[in-house]
């Protein structure tokens, strides 16, 4: 859209979110050509990678919480699981389309094409350093999918403005982090777009931790935004209002 002066929106927001695959952290260990080949191959005649092998490959990403200590509780001290909202969300898992998923390895996780200004659309190609927009980027201090350093880096990218806020938790529980959980911190600086580049350790150590959940200062930023409140759209024949009959349903 900043390709094409479309001008709609107003900000952008990243969760836990790499745009340069340079640092791509332990997801690493199982993405190479010969590995990317194989679930090519493995997804050709369904055309989708099925939920358990996405589910298996982000377990062994956390071994030691999501394999080895699940099965020390449940096999020798015979614990069950507690149950949580985010276990169950977790469970939720999704199918992932071949051409998309394929796409995203290839050409974004091994060849960095979005960083290098080599992902085209349309057939002319995408750079980051056309986003004119203020960006809000959120990385999580534990992620073992996105580490934060490597989040940081759009900073490096664009041209615009960023804020970037750096919280306690994982790829998960980090971003989903509502008010009234305990335990929770962040830190939060902006950089204006001219302002010279700071490194991802002195950020860290300069910016003032600040308790409870990042949600509200994420709110505070969207408004000052956006523009004014609109009303939802009307919904088409057939469907309910927002959210939607399923959310509210037992």
């Amino acid at each position: 859209m900043a390709r094409d002066h479309d001008w709609r929106l107003a900000s952008l927001t990243l969760l836990a979110a790499q745009v340069d695959f340079t640092q791509p952290g332990e997801l690493s260990l199982f993405i190479d050509e010969s590995e990317v080949g194989f679930l090519e191959a493995a997804m050709w005649s369904r055309g989708y990678l099925d939920t358990r092998q996405m589910a298996g490959a982000f377990q062994l990403l956390r071994s030691n919480d999501l394999v080895w200590s699940r099965q020390l509780r449940h096999y020798l001290l015979d614990v069950p699981d507690k149950q949580t909202d985010l276990m169950s969300w977790n469970a939720d898992a999704t199918r992932m389309p071949y051409r998309m998923h394929s796409q995203y390895l290839r050409r974004l996780f091994l060849h960095n094409d979005l960083a290098g200004a080599r992902f085209r659309v349309d057939g002319r190609p995408v750079a980051l350093a056309d986003i004119e927009a203020p960006v809000f980027a959120v990385g999580t201090r534990t992620d073992h999918v996105a580490p934060w350093r490597s989040v940081y880096k759009v900073g490096l990218l664009t041209k615009a403005e960023v804020t970037f806020l750096l919280t306690s938790g994982g790829h998960n529980a980090g971003v989903v982090a509502p008010p009234g959980g305990s335990g929770r911190s962040y830190q939060i600086a902006t950089q204006p777009a001219d302002a010279p580049y700071i490194d991802p350790e002195r950020w860290q150590r300069e910016v003032p931790e600040q308790e409870g959940s990042w949600w509200p200062a994420w709110e505070a930023w969207l408004a000052r935004q956006a523009g004014d409140w609109i009303a939802p759209p009307e919904p088409g024949p057939g469907l309910a209002s927002a959210p939607g009959r399923y959310v509210l349903e037992p």
